[in-house]
């Protein structure tokens, strides 16, 4: 079993939230570049400052963790405790003043997520999941919805992008499948889900920052989480998610999964 974070590094996770939220928020709705990099995703000054300052403070509190982010990539590839961080989850969105950017924070032990918080800056949010314990929105337990069919379900994505079309094709027989389906919420759908306002998200073209911290909120909430074979998400996984309000949901999403591919 992974071990479970102390107290102490969860006020540390905490802080580097705090620190994210309140660099983001003196960028966005401000005038600034918008660069592209290699494969076309755009970046800001926020995105690159946030993630260096949260380095740096990992850096001179745990010297001994590793962190990967997803501008400068991954430093200490041997440690026990490694920090994975998505300094502006949803760019598009904040460099087009849309409020549902996040940033996303997840703390893994032995390369499996035990600590992760979503906290979004403009919306005053904050989800800390933490293994084995209830997860908390704004300092308060929340509790996924009782949905347990997919045809009372609604379903969620970032964007019709991520896809490939083979996984649009799975996507699109799952949408025939539930109430109705929403996209453009990017890791805000995952902090409702653990909230109970919706029952599915499903996604592809992931990378590890996009869903390590994830894991234990949903989970913390009583939700699943897995790959779309059901397997664990760990840092090893291939960049498709599945969240569900439920074992119950998530094992017919899974089922639909399988037949359709």
């Amino acid at each position: 079993m992974p071990l479970v974070p102390d107290q102490d590094l969860v006020l540390f996770a905490s802080s580097l939230a705090d620190d994210a939220r309140r660099i983001s928020n003196k960028f966005f709705r401000q005038p600034h570049a918008v660069s592209s990099k290699s494969d076309g995703t755009p970046v800001t000054i926020a995105d690159l400052e946030i993630e260096q300052h949260l380095r740096k403070a990992i850096g001179q509190r745990y010297p001994d963790h590793g962190v990967y982010g997803e501008e400068e990539g991954l430093t200490g590839t041997d440690t026990r405790w490694l920090w994975v961080l998505d300094p502006i989850d949803g760019t598009k969105s904040f460099t087009t003043g849309k409020p549902t950017f996040g940033c996303l924070i997840a703390l893994l032990y032995q390369r499996k997520p035990v600590l992760g918080i979503i906290d979004m800056p403009a919306l005053d949010e904050r989800w800390i999941g933490v293994q084995d314990q209830t997860t908390l929105h704004n300092g308060y337990p929340c509790k996924v919805a009782e949905t347990n069919a997919l045809a009372d379900a609604t379903l969620n994505a970032t964007t019709v992008d991520m896809f490939d079309p083979q996984e649009w094709q799975i996507f699109c027989r799952m949408s025939e499948a539930v109430r109705f389906r929403q996209f453009g919420a990017d890791c805000y759908a995952y902090g409702l889900l653990a909230l109970g306002y919706t029952d599915l998200v499903m996604e592809a073209g992931l990378g590890r920052f996009d869903y390590l911290a994830l894991v234990p909120v949903i989970e913390g909430a009583g939700g699943c989480i897995s790959d779309w074979q059901g397997g664990t998400l760990t840092f090893d996984s291939a960049g498709q998610a599945l969240a569900s309000a439920n074992p119950a949901l998530h094992a017919q999403a899974l089922r639909l999964i399988a037949s359709a591919q």
